[in-house]
């Protein structure tokens, strides 16, 4: 008999000035519902990007959407079992509408969202800075495998699957020349899935310390030169018209960094016409896409040092602590319950 889950967990509520560490009952779960302790929680960059008041956010909230935890509860007809370590998805969606059907789940037009929801709505425990979390049906879930250790696993949930979106939408790249714009968590993964399928993988950044990082994933620093594939994780206009000027015939440019207004990007459509360019976008990512980011990360964990990006973590109550950029030579900042 699975013992009984906890009445009262502890959350670290974002208030817009700080953190406040709060008690907070654990509803009841409904159908499909699950409830899981967090074993470890990454500090993704949108939530720096929160705390200082670059990006807009429900204000209070639990932040926190890059997590690995372990199943203590589930409502009934929920599709994972008590005592499984899993990660789970950003997104929440509710499977019945245009998009969903039509595999845009990401873009449900009812979508929820891990860790960006009001905590004094309907789903006060959305986000991983806690030491529980609900997950709503809806929610894709994954099992992560006892070979993948907690800190390689947590990022998988934004990055790594956002990464995987990226690489689908880029196709094929074996024997491809692909410039990556951005050497963080999300270029350096794009960097290794790259290089591991093949690819002769150029890299863009401005911060030496994490172009420092670049061959150890697989890349190389650009040279300046064509190339097939340009995916682009800046966000920058400058860098996204620099790896546009780059793309030779018949290539595409993936942008995936563009999630807040930016200087207008020029076109010329003549060039995309006559050298059968394409360009496309991607924001989050389908319940696929974090199934492929585990097998990723565990088929490459003993090639690449992923555990190395990851910071010792900090307890819960010191969270305020972690949200700053990690130090040079790290790309995430990591918290444990």
């Amino acid at each position: 008999m699975d013992p009984l889950p906890p009445r009262v967990t502890t959350a670290a509520v974002w208030t817009g000035t700080g953190v406040d560490l709060q008690a907070v009952p654990i509803p009841a779960l409904g159908d499909g519902d699950a409830l899981v302790g967090v074993r470890l929680a990454t500090v993704c960059g949108s939530d720096l990007h929160t705390v200082t008041g670059r990006r807009p956010s429900a204000c209070p909230s639990v932040l926190g959407h890059e997590a690995v935890g372990e199943v203590v509860a589930t409502g009934p007809g929920a599709d994972v079992r008590v005592g499984q370590r899993v990660i789970w998805s950003v997104t929440v969606a509710c499977g019945r509408c245009g998009r969903c059907r039509s595999g845009r789940s990401a873009k449900c037009v009812a979508v929820r969202k891990v860790g960006h929801e009001p905590f004094d709505g309907d789903w006060p425990l959305s986000g991983s800075y806690a030491a529980h979390v609900v997950l709503p049906r809806g929610t894709a879930i994954a099992v992560v495998p006892e070979t993948l250790p907690d800190a390689v696993a947590a990022p998988a949930a934004c990055a790594t699957a956002t990464v995987m979106a990226t690489l689908e939408a880029a196709g094929d790249v074996a024997g491809r020349r692909v410039l990556i714009g951005g050497a963080g968590m999300l270029g350096l993964t794009a960097v290794a899935a790259c290089a591991e399928a093949g690819a002769d993988v150029q890299v863009v950044d401005l911060d030496a310390h994490r172009m420092a990082l670049v061959p150890g994933f697989g890349g190389r620093a650009s040279s300046g030169c064509p190339v097939d594939v340009a995916i682009d994780y800046t966000g920058s206009s400058v860098a996204v018209a620099d790896a546009l000027g780059r793309i030779d015939i018949g290539g595409i440019l993936v942008l995936a960094g563009s999630v807040t207004p930016g200087p207008p990007l020029a076109i010329d459509p003549e060039r995309i016409v006559r050298q059968w360019l394409t360009i496309t976008g991607v924001h989050n990512y389908e319940p696929r896409h974090l199934h492929r980011a585990v097998e990723f990360l565990d088929r490459t964990r003993d090639r690449y040092p992923w555990e190395t990006l990851v910071t010792a973590p900090v307890a819960l109550e010191d969270l305020a602590s972690a949200l700053r950029p990690p130090p040079p030579g790290k790309l995430r900042a990591a918290v444990v319950p």
